[in-house]
């Protein structure tokens, strides 16, 4: 399950270092509350970990064409930035396993599909923005998610080869992104269940990042025996 040798832990954010996607859904049903629209869950749960242009096209397909994007994105953010201006919250275990990577000398880098700005913040924020080496967000590059982009590039910048990158995502999207670039990829559900084909794309699905580091700690016992 766990590359060996691992040259570098490659993080998700939303949903998998930050608790941040219950927020998000909350501020999305706002926002399309406030343009008299109803958002169902499977419209809201197929935008988990989809890049802003492929979303707003499904968003487009469901509401038509009468569905204003411009005030949706402006009234979204200032109701997810309401809910997190004094505080992130941290998904469980994660500052404890991005603090035991950094005393093992792994190095951790983040591929997510939030713009660079906003990811900066929330991190900082949140309080873990120095426990990260290296943050490729969707500014950064070309294409998003599933694309395996976001992933190669924060591999390349640690320079960490993928075979020997261990990959850590929430979404659907993520897992299909992280698999595409050759890591060994692990699930941790937030929102969304694993489905078959993403089992069948991932080495293990586990319940938390307590559970990672456990493993973690394991293997590397193991191999110092």
């Amino acid at each position: 399950m766990i590359p060996q040798p691992l040259d570098a832990v490659i993080f998700d954010m939303d949903g998998l270092l930050l608790d941040t996607e219950v927020l998000y859904r909350t501020a999305i049903f706002a926002a399309c509350a406030s343009q008299g629209q109803e958002m169902v869950d499977h419209v809201h749960l197929s935008l988990i970990g989809t890049p802003k242009d492929l979303g707003d096209a499904k968003l487009m397909a469901h509401f038509g064409e009468a569905f204003d994007l411009d005030l949706y994105h402006v009234t979204c953010a200032s109701h997810f930035d309401g809910l997190c201006r004094s505080a992130v919250p941290l998904r469980p275990g994660a500052l404890e396993l991005l603090t035991y990577l950094k005393n093992e000398g792994v190095p951790r880098g983040i591929a997510t599909s939030t713009a660079r700005a906003k990811a900066e913040t929330q991190l900082r924020t949140a309080g873990i923005f120095d426990l990260v080496d290296v943050l490729v967000t969707r500014s950064d590059v070309d294409k998003g998610k599933p694309h395996p982009e976001t992933f190669l590039r924060a591999a390349k910048t640690l320079q960490a080869h993928p075979l020997n990158c261990l990959a850590l995502e929430d979404s659907h999207n993520g897992v299909r992104a992280a698999a595409a670039a050759g890591m060994a990829t692990i699930m941790i559900p937030d929102l969304l269940a694993p489905t078959a084909e993403v089992m069948t794309l991932c080495v293990g699905v586990l319940p938390s990042l307590i559970d990672v580091r456990l493993r973690l700690e394991t293997v590397r016992a193991a191999s110092s025996r």
